[in-house]
Order: C-alpha cells, then sequence, then structure tokens
C-alpha cells in the first residue's frame, strides 16, 4: 500500500519533546492496525532533524527500532537553520499527497490523523487546514492572557469548521497545519523572505507567509476543530524574558505578510495605512495602558507588537530581507 498522508515533525533539540510525541503516534499506529479493514488510507512519520545538537537522531534510531513497519518512521537532516528550510525539507522527503505538521511540543489526539484525512476528502478545495489547538500548560498563565494566546499558536474557534477569508488577514498557525503537497508546489517560491526563529533572531511568520501564497493561488484555508492537538507551554514561555523578544519578532516580520496581498503600485500608498494604524494603535494603548506597561506583562506584549510592527518594513530592508529576488517572490504572491 503507498502513502497516503505523511506527518513532518520539523524540531531543533528535540531529544526530551520528541518521546511525548512519537509515543503518541505510535499509539495511533497501533490503534489503526486493529481496523484496517475499515481503513483505506496509509501514513509514514518524518522526524526533519533542523540541525539540533543534543541526541535528537538517537532518539528517532530508538523509536525505530519498534516501529510498526506499515507506518513507516523515517528520519531526515536539514543542515538549513530555520523552521522554513525544515518545512520545505519535509515536502519533498514526503511521499503522501497531504503533509500534516506537528510541532515537537504538539500532542495530537488519537484520531487526529483521522480527521485530518476525512476532512481533505470532504473538502478537495482545501489547501491547507489548521487544527484546533489548546493550550496545556506547565504554570498558569498571567491575566489576560487569552488576548495574545492566538500568537502562541493555540487555535480555539468553535466547534464548527470555519473558512478563512483573505479579507480577514486571519490564517491558522503551521503546529497541527494539513497542506496540500500540490497546492504547496503550485504556490510557493523556493525562497520564502522569512525562514523563521534560530538562535540569533526570533524574527518569525514564515509559515503564515507559506499559507498566504497557497491561499492567494486560489486554494481555500480552512480551520478543522476535529483536528485536536494540545500545545505544551512551559513556564519559560510565559515569562518576560521570553515573551517580548518573541512579539518583537512578530511584529518586525509583519511587512512581509502585510504586503503579500498587495499589488506593488499600491504598496506606498498600503505601508503608510498601516503604519497610520499601527500608531495609533500605539497612541491608544498607551492611553489606555501607560501606567501599567511594567507590570502588565500582556499590555508589554501588545505594545512591543505594535512598536515592532510600525518598524517592520525600514528593519527588513536594513538587514536585506528584502533584496530583489525576496521582493519578487512578494509580487509574484500578489498578481496571482
Amino acid at each position: 500500500m503507498g502513502v497516503d498522508f505523511t506527518v513532518a515533525i520539523p524540531t531543533y533539540n528535540g531529544e526530551k519533546r520528541l518521546p511525548e510525541v512519537l509515543e503518541r503516534l505510535r499509539n495511533s499506529c497501533k490503534r489503526a492496525l486493529q481496523e484496517t479493514q475499515t481503513q483505506s488510507y496509509c501514513w509514514e512519520v518524518i522526524v526533519i532533524d533542523n540541525n539540533s545538537t543534543d541526541n535528537t537522531a538517537k532518539v528517532v534510531s530508538s523509536y525505530q527500532a519498534d516501529w510498526p513497519r506499515q507506518y513507516p518512521l523515517r528520519y531526515c537532516f536539514e543542515p538549513k537553520q530555520g523552521a522554513a528550510y525544515a518545512r520545505n525539507r519535509a515536502f519533498k522527503e514526503a511521499q503522501g499527497a497531504l503533509v500534516g505538521f506537528l510541532d515537537d511540543d504538539n500532542l495530537p489526539a488519537p484520531d487526529w490523523i483521522a480527521a485530518a484525512w476525512s476532512f481533505a476528502q470532504e473538502h478537495p478545495a482545501a489547501g491547507a487546514y489548521g487544527s484546533q489547538i489548546h493550550g496545556d500548560f506547565e504554570v498558569t498563565p498571567p491575566n489576560n492572557f487569552e488576548r495574545i494566546a492566538p500568537f502562541l499558536a493555540i487555535t480555539e474557534r468553535g466547534s464548527k469548521p470555519l473558512c478563512y477569508q483573505p479579507q480577514q488577514k486571519i490564517l491558522p498557525p503551521s503546529a497541527g497545519l494539513v497542506v496540500r503537497k500540490q497546492a504547496w508546489l503550485n504556490s510557493c517560491p523556493p525562497d520564502l523572505v522569512l525562514t523563521g526563529r534560530t538562535g540569533s533572531s526570533m524574527l518569525t511568520g514564515e509559515d503564515l507567509e507559506m499559507i498566504s501564497h497557497i491561499q492567494a493561488s486560489g486554494w481555500e484555508i480552512w480551520y478543522n476543530p476535529a483536528m485536536c492537538i494540545y500545545h505544551k507551554i512551559p513556564h519559560w514561555r510565559l515569562k518576560r524574558e521570553y515573551l517580548i523578544p518573541f512579539f518583537r519578532g512578530i511584529g518586525l516580520s509583519r511587512y512581509v505578510t502585510r504586503m503579500l496581498s498587495v499589488k506593488p503600485w499600491q504598496r506606498p500608498v498600503a505601508t503608510l495605512v498601516y503604519m497610520s494604524n499601527d500608531l495609533r494603535k500605539i497612541v491608544v494603548h498607551l492611553l489606555k495602558h501607560r501606567f501599567q506597561l511594567r507590570s502588565d506583562l500582556i499590555a508589554a506584549c501588545e505594545m512591543q507588537l505594535f512598536v515592532s510592527s510600525l518598524v517592520s518594513p525600514f528593519y527588513l530592508w536594513r538587514h536585506g530581507y528584502l533584496d530583489r529576488k525576496q521582493s519578487e517572490n512578494l509580487t509574484r504572491a500578489a498578481v496571482k
């Protein structure tokens, strides 16, 4: 039987996080083996080691030793650091027509693969669709955390499927995202402007850039609540030392994702409109929270997002993210 669905797990130094994810997937394999008479599809699991320096490879090898052979577990090494490079490698390695991405801190429900497969059959125009994602917190989140929860890939949009409309400017995160390989091949340029966070940079947004290209090509983007995963949030990801640089990275990347749907001749005006709106948000936020920015972590994160979004175009130009080739990629998406 050929492979219909590929579960791809990009990871960097994931030796401590991977086992719980792989255990969940191995249990799904065992469950499927008991239901072979009713199952009409087959899958594989690929771990994409994104230049790890720990024992990630050994962890995967230990699981391969007794992994159900009907649902292969494969390992590949991607030396270029960055989530975009790891995802591109996953698409190239995947044998399935559908590629479902799990981060190494995502715990899928037992029926996650089945729900993902069923949704693709029911929605052939869906180029990508995201999961319902619940937070699994090591410690209690701060007050008003729900205001920033979506930025940490927590996606709870109700119990009914939802099609994201381009004018809404809302897209699902890459955690728990399923992408039709053909949609990626037909839509995405070989080199994205954004490549993902690395040790020296918190610049992010590469997942939204990819999905925006797919949507701009005419594919539908959906939220599928039947696909449920739990996102483990350790205590340090709720600290100021992590969150402020994290929101700075989101904001600094925003010019790219904002301009993907804007025609080249409209960009000067669109940039001014976005900057004016960012300034408005900063002023309103200061008036509302100016005495709480030091004590209110959520308000501080929001302010960092607004300020970084304002300076995003200047930062990206100065640091070489918007060279001629990358600008052509933005234009390609806008004219589709």
